[in-house]
Order: structure tokens, then C-alpha cells, then sequence
């Protein structure tokens, strides 16, 4: 019947055809349980890599995802009219399993801004003329996108940023400064929430751009973390010009336009970057250290294990509402802090496994596995209960707006942004 979605397992077997001359097949779990041993940047949640290596990752990932658009494969729910396929989730679903068995670049933070927040968002807020601009270039990875949200000053309160948007003529004038922004030296764009109005209420007083990240009076600089990698920047604006064609939904909308990439981010349920160790992992580790009859050793992988099953029934659930076209919400929060969670586990686990070797590299035991590579899991796996929204915020989206529990006390309420006290 003309229109009619493809039948789903003629299309799976069709997405492998395809995958199969893009990629090699994923190698099969080893008999200790993972598929071979893990090294640095396997356990890593946060990349060390050298600014060249980075590039030539990000290179391979908007390769893979240029060939996926132009195959139908990177936009499947989305309606035809936004560059998408128009299927269903299930479809979704039937090419994702598809595509695991296939060994696919390994994902960077930068990269997943722009294909999952960004170019979501542009298509949510954007005018037609920055769909037709920017969508396609943003959701095929032709170009690269960051998000520019936190500040020295504002901390977990997002509204009380100060970085300013002053309009003269029909352009705006950017000052201020951002800072943990990922893959910011990379991107071709940012995505900026600035404050056009102090005499608003914080919230009220925002408004949203798109950002050149090569417009004069744009500066970025790397951060070392105790990880090793630089994998955030700070970014500095002095009398940036934009022109007004770049603002993202209408003047004061700021807040919701951030909402929304927020909610996208800890909603997203695509896998993005596989981050940090896994379940298999820890087994090949406690097998190599002849632990896994240590019962104390079996409840922690049983504990990541139960985790690990949580976070992919929310991820599903939230794929699921968002193929149905629902917003993203509340349970966004949920599964970021599940996700945390486990990541928090398993570096317990990991420690208590690998036990001295994890502070010195005292080499391979048994299978060439090292205790010692599970130090980039353990350094990076703090950052994530601030990144992205800290535990507390989450907690709090939770408590208000599912559990119909009251708001905190503000004292700001309804006070213009420039009487609050900073």
C-alpha cells in the first residue's frame, strides 16, 4: 500500500544491509565477557586525547553520520517536512539493534550536543528560515555545535547568568563568559542563552542565539581536568556582533528555549556516547583478580547489573514518548539521575575490585586486564552529578513537578533581575 512504513523486520535486515558496507561487524564478547580487553579510553567517561586524535574521532563521527542521514538512518521519527524519515519508534528501535551489532565510532560530548540538543531545538524554536539553515547542517553533522549555559557566577542557577545581549540597531552586542562548555574549540556554533533584559525577572529577562564560534571577539580556552583530558573550555565574549537573524525564538523566551535543550539532554535516550566502564567490564576485571566468588564482590555486580537493566528501561520509555511527539520532561530528570547513579557504582565496584592497582599501575593480571586503566572511570564519574544539571536540581524537577511536592522558598520571585542580590 503506497505510504505505508516498511514492515519492520524487512526493514531491520535492510539497515543491516547498509550498516554491513559502512562498518566492520562488532566483536564478539571474549570468554571473559566483554568484547576485548578494556583500555584507557574504553573506562574513560571524560576523553584524554590529544587535540589531533580528537579531531580525527570527530572527523570519523560526522562521516558516519553524514552517510546515515543521506541513508534515511539519523532522523528516522522525524516528520519528512524536518529532514526525517516519518517512521515510527519501533523502526527506530529495529535500527538501533541493528546498528549494535556493527562497531561504530566511538561518540564525543560535542558531537551528541549537536545531533541530539541542538538541531532538536532549532527545528522546536527556529524560524523557517533557520530550519531550512541550519537543521539539515545540524542533525547530519556538517557542522558541530556547543552549548553555551553555565557561568562562573550563576552555578546550578542556570537564570542567574549574566552574560549580556544588548541590542543597537539590528544587531546585538554579546559580553560575558561561559564556562564547561564541551567541545567548544571544535564547534562551528554555540548555542547561547544571555540576558537582554536586567529590569525583568531573571527568568523572565533571557533570550537565546545562535552563536559563530569564529566571530571576532570569541575566545576559548581548554580546561584541564584531573582526568587528564580538556574535554570542557571556558569561552569569553567582548562585543561580539550578532546579527538578529540569529536569535532562536522570540526576545525575553530565553529560559524556555534552554528548558527544552535541557530537557533533551537529560532525556536523551539514544546511547549518544557509550561513557566509562561497563557491566561486562567489571566482570572481566573481578574474573582476571579471581574474585567473582567474593560475596561481597558479587552483590556490587549484581547492584551495577539491576542499575545498568533501570537506565535502559527510562531510556526506552523516554524514546518511546519522544517518537509519539510528546515535549521532553520531568522524566528526563529521572533518568539523568539514574544514570549518574550507576556510574557511581560502577567506580565503587572498580575500586573495591581492582583495590591497590587502581592508585598505581602495577600491570596486567590474568587475560591482560589492569586494575590501573579503571582510574579514568573513577576521576571522571564525580563530574557527571553537576554536569548536565546537578543531582540537586534534578531532585527538585522531580519533587515539584512529579510529586506535587512545594517549590523551595525564593526570595527572587518576581524581583527584576538587576535589584537581586549576586
Amino acid at each position: 500500500m503506497p505510504g505505508q512504513p516498511p514492515e519492520l523486520e524487512d526493514y531491520r535486515r535492510r539497515a543491516a544491509g547498509w550498516l554491513a558496507g559502512q562498518l566492520p561487524v562488532r566483536a564478539a564478547p571474549s570468554a571473559t565477557g566483554s568484547g576485548g580487553t578494556p583500555g584507557h579510553h574504553d573506562l574513560a567517561i571524560f576523553h584524554d586525547l590529544t587535540p589531533e586524535a580528537e579531531r580525527r574521532l570527530l572527523d570519523q563521527l560526522m562521516a558516519f553520520q553524514q552517510a546515515k542521514y543521506d541513508a534515511g538512518y539519523a532522523a528516522i521519527t522525524w516528520p519528512r517536512a524536518d529532514g526525517g524519515a516519518g517512521l515510527t519508534a519501533d523502526h527506530e528501535r529495529a535500527y538501533l539493534e541493528a546498528e549494535a551489532a556493527f562497531a561504530t565510532p566511538e561518540s564525543h560530548e560535542v558531537f551528541s550536543i549537536t545531533v541530539n540538543l541542538v538541531a532538536p531545538t532549532v527545528r522546536l524554536f527556529g524560524t523557517a528560515d533557520q530550519k531550512a539553515r541550519f537543521v539539515r547542517r545540524f542533525v547530519r553533522a556538517d557542522e558541530l555545535c556547543c552549548q553555551l549555559f553555565s557561568e562562573p557566577g550563576a552555578g546550578s542557577d542556570l537564570a542567574g547568568l549574566t552574560t549580556r545581549a544588548e541590542l543597537d540597531g539590528d544587531e546585538w552586542t554579546v559580553n560575558g563568559q561561559k564556562v564547561w562548555t564541551s567541545g567548544a574549540r571544535f564547534a562551528a556554533w554555540g548555542e547561547l542563552v544571555a540576558r537582554t533584559d536586567p529590569d525583568r525577572p531573571k527568568h523572565e529577562g533571557m533570550t537565546a542565539f545562535l552563536v559563530p564560534m569564529d566571530a571576532p571577539g570569541v575566545e576559548v580556552r581548554p580546561i584541564r581536568q584531573m582526568s587528564g583530558g580538556a574535554s570542557f573550555n571556558e569561552v569569553f565574549f567582548t562585543d561580539v556582533r550578532l546579527g538578529d537573524e540569529l536569535r532562536l525564538g522570540p526576545v525575553g523566551d530565553g529560559w524556555k528555549v534552554a528548558l527544552a535543550t535541557l530537557g533533551f539532554e537529560r532525556g536523551n535516550a539514544r546511547g549518544t556516547r557509550k561513557v566509562g566502564g561497563s557491566f561486562d567490564q567489571l566482570v572481566e576485571l573481578a574474573r582476571a583478580k579471581g574474585r567473582t566468588g567474593d560475596p561481597l564482590v558479587r552483590q556490587r555486580l549484581a547492584e551495577v547489573y539491576i542499575g545498568a537493566r533501570i537506565v535502559a528501561f527510562i531510556a526506552q520509555r523516554i524514546a518511546e514518548a519522544a517518537a509519539a511527539g510528546q515535549p521532553p520532561g520531568p522524566e528526563g530528570s529521572i533518568r539523568k539521575l539514574a544514570w549518574v547513579g550507576q556510574l557511581t557504582r560502577i567506580a565503587e565496584a572498580a575500586a573495591m575490585v581492582a583495590g591497590a592497582d587502581l592508585t598505581a599501575d602495577a600491570g596486567p593480571a590474568r587475560g591482560g586486564v589492569t586494575g590501573y586503566a579503571w582510574t579514568a572511570h573513577v576521576l571522571g564519574a564525580p563530574g557527571y552529578h553537576v554536569a548536565g544539571g546537578s543531582d540537586e536540581i534534578q531532585r527538585n524537577i522531580i519533587g515539584e513537578r512529579v510529586l506535587g511536592l512545594a517549590a523551595d522558598p525564593r526570595v527572587d520571585r518576581g524581583v527584576p533581575w538587576s535589584e537581586t542580590r549576586r
